[in-house]
């Protein structure tokens, strides 16, 4: 069934997403991250579609060899890593509108089959289709998922559950996510209360259990809920996207500056797979966030 329950205390550990990227993780991992979250989707969406549409950035000659290698690298180099279904972006990015039982099936059975083989030691987050085929539907995956892998598995509470179908997760699960953009969406006034409130009542509940936040690093939120196991975050990512650390463009940004403050052997690591600039910006953002995640949520060791 996987590792033991992760009874951390007064602490919330952040896992770094999009790591399937690894000029990405090169820098988390030059800069001492070591939660991680990376998605299948690119890889499984190889082994059931003819063409692909999502790329495999390479940064390695084993990667060109053979890509799907690359989770097994970020397992290897994270203290603890969590492995995405890929199924938000098969229901609602490029492939969008084929949701049908059919293609759910085969994810599924290709998840799994891509998992034993080069996931082994994530922390896998389930097939949760509640929202294109219904509760029953993700149970039935659910329930199948739990027999087929070895890996320790988060189960995803979604609206469409319900309050019975809280509690029925509660008893079945060791390991529950909330969904903050979820709520985020259909209570925009009251989000960051009703995910404290949710989390409070399953851990209530079941004392035991661990509790992800999903895409939630909000500081007052990331404070508030430091009894919680783990949540994740893309945020690192936004100043390289947008050009903009804090207000401050790229162009003020001076990689040697950055250089001084990160050390000469991270920032040549890093500079070997991004621009310098994209290094400067990426390699002082991770310092950044890693100093508030630790004043917010807590040790990161």
């Amino acid at each position: 069934m996987g590792k033991a329950a992760l009874l951390f205390k007064d602490n919330i550990r952040v896992h770094f997403s999009a790591c399937e990227t690894l000029n990405q993780f090169e820098a988390l991992k030059a800069m001492g991250v070591g939660y991680t979250l990376y998605t299948a989707y690119p890889f499984v969406e190889r082994m059931i579609f003819d063409k692909f549409k999502s790329p495999v950035m390479t940064c390695y000659d084993w990667q060109n060899a053979n890509p799907f290698l690359t989770p097994a690298y970020i397992i290897e180099n994270s203290r603890r890593c969590i492995q995405d279904s890929g199924l938000f972006t098969l229901m609602f990015g490029s492939r969008k509108g084929n949701r049908d039982e059919s293609l759910m099936n085969k994810w599924y059975d290709a998840l799994v089959k891509f998992t034993l083989e080069y996931g082994r030691g994530a922390t896998c987050v389930e097939v949760d289709c509640q929202k294109v085929l219904g509760v029953e539907k993700a149970w039935e995956f659910r329930q199948r998922m739990k027999k087929d892998l070895p890996n320790r598995q988060i189960n995803v509470f979604h609206i469409e559950d319900g309050q019975r179908g809280l509690d029925r997760l509660i008893e079945f699960s060791g390991y529950i996510a909330i969904s903050v953009p979820e709520l985020r969406i259909a209570k925009s006034k009251t989000y960051r209360e009703d995910t404290h409130r949710l989390a409070c009542y399953i851990k209530n509940k079941k004392p035991g259990i661990d509790i992800h936040l999903l895409g939630c690093t909000e500081s007052k939120m990331l404070q508030q809920n430091r009894f919680c196991t783990s949540c994740d975050s893309s945020s690192y990512l936004a100043s390289k996207r947008y050009g903009y650390l804090k207000k401050n463009y790229i162009k003020n940004i001076f990689p040697d500056k950055v250089r001084a403050l990160v050390g000469d052997e991270i920032f040549n690591h890093v500079l070997k797979f991004n621009s310098e600039k994209n290094t400067g910006m990426i390699l002082l953002t991770v310092y950044d966030l890693l100093n508030r995640f630790r004043k917010y949520a807590g040790t990161q060791n």
